[in-house]
């Protein structure tokens, strides 16, 4: 068989036992019918699945964590997939406070394992997204604010080029290819198999909240939040998500990287609107992100979804909440679907714009929105209401996050790297000049 394909590693072609369940993606309507899985156990592995699809000219595509929000990104009819899930070494340093980890980790495993050595992993707003991903689209989280984003605290990368060599890319060789990776979006450039990251110290304990307001009074929070959120602490990240109007309700999460007296302090503007329900706990660390990282598994997903994203660098006006509460009275009761926005500032804004891939520095908060359904025969329209409420909320956000993406975004690269797309097409052109990854939304060789 190994001579016959020059494929290694574990490796599924359609038909074999194990095809569907290697199908399967977080969000079923991105599920596909690739010709043939890899599951990289190193490196090589990886070279020689590029190779053997160079040769047999078959379309190649990138997994890490299969959360992909948009189709063809990480599966594609008749191609081949290359997962490097099951690369999970992780290397902790604690005398130079780096990690090394294989970029098949998913967030949740190297959360774990540093702050039980008393580290911070900076995450999402989920442990089973793969690190492979969100590194390279930038990512965003509660603890940004005090570490940055998580491609702020990348080093030095390994990476797998278009012809099946070896890249490692770091401030002193490659330093435009690591400049790329930290923003510039996954299945780009490459297949990454390892990241060193520099890690922070971790408290000892964290002070944690999680607070809900009747729906209704969802207008009235959102705005005391995005003039509250940005400008308080920046050892508080806060997530405001407001649900649909059938049966949804408003919700912040976060933490506040201190106690809970100090932590009441900061809360208490956004507290004093409406008639919340608080729960707020001064927790040791390790339990701390637990409770921030509520189980996310990958299989069991029943909703398809459509997102879209983008950045506010001003409060939304009266006249932005109108698109608003269309979408959040239109979307399908008892779903995910819904409004999510993160504060940001601090970390995240000490970075100039081009100082890495990722743009979006100077804005005060991030927000997402997504449509969420069960039937398939409900796709079409709720993918529309996604994307006519972008059309809706334009004149109040700015471009839009590559880990979120959504393929209604015509010439979406300036929308994704604002001023920094020239740069990323020419560092594409000399790592990938023949554009051979490429996928809906990538980034196509400067000419």
């Amino acid at each position: 068989m190994k001579s016959k394909t020059g494929l290694t590693g574990r490796v599924i072609f359609k038909g074999d036992p194990g095809y569907n369940a290697a199908r399967k993606n977080w969000d079923p309507h991105t599920d596909r019918f690739p010709k043939v899985f890899v599951f990289a156990q190193r490196t090589q592995d990886v070279a020689n699945a590029i190779k053997w699809a160079r040769k047999n000219n078959v379309p190649i595509r990138p997994r890490s964590g299969r959360h992909a929000l948009e189709t063809n990104l990480s599966q594609v009819n008749g191609g081949i997939v290359i997962d490097v899930s099951e690369m999970k070494k992780i290397t902790l340093n604690k005398k130079c406070r780096t990690a090394v980890v294989e970029s098949g980790n998913q967030v949740g495993r190297i959360v774990d394992t540093l702050a039980r050595q008393g580290f911070i992993a900076p995450f999402g707003d989920s442990p089973s997204v793969g690190i492979g991903g969100i590194t390279t689209g930038g990512g965003i989280g509660p603890l940004q604010r005090t570490t940055g984003l998580i491609c702020d605290n990348l080093i030095a990368v390994e990476m797998v080029d278009a012809k099946g060599r070896v890249i490692r890319a770091s401030k002193k060789r490659n330093s435009d290819l690591l400049w790329a990776t930290r923003g510039g979006g996954g299945g780009n450039f490459g297949v990454y198999t390892k990241y060193k990251f520099k890690v922070l110290r971790a408290p000892a304990k964290a002070t944690v909240f999680s607070v809900t307001w009747p729906w209704n009074q969802f207008e009235a929070v959102v705005k005391k939040w995005q003039r509250w959120a940005p400008g308080t602490s920046t050892k508080l990240g806060s997530e405001l998500t407001v649900g649909p109007k059938k049966g949804g309700n408003v919700s912040m999460l976060g933490l506040f990287l201190g106690s809970k007296t100090e932590a009441l302090r900061f809360l208490k503007p956004i507290l004093s609107v409406g008639t919340p329900t608080p729960t707020i706990k001064y927790l040791p660390y390790l339990e701390a992100t637990k409770f921030l990282l509520a189980p996310d598994p990958v299989l069991t997903q029943k909703y398809s979804n459509q997102f879209s994203s983008g950045f506010g660098y001003h409060p939304f006006p009266d006249k932005a909440f109108k698109p608003m509460r269309k979408f959040l009275e239109k979307a399908e009761g008892g779903t995910p679907a819904g409004f999510y926005f993160l504060n940001w500032g601090g970390a995240v804004s000490k970075l100039a714009p081009r100082a890495t891939a990722f743009y979006w520095r100077n804005a005060k908060f991030y927000v997402e929105w997504n449509s969420s359904w069960v039937k398939p025969s409900h796709a079409a329209r709720n993918i529309a209401l996604t994307r006519n409420t972008r059309k809706k909320l334009q004149p109040y956000i700015v471009g839009s996050y590559i880990n979120v993406p959504d393929q209604g975004i015509k010439c979406s690269g300036p929308v994704y790297y604002g001023k920094n797309y020239p740069r990323l097409r020419r560092v594409k052109a000399k790592y990938d000049p023949q554009n051979v990854f490429n996928n809906p939304q990538s980034i196509p060789p400067a000419k």
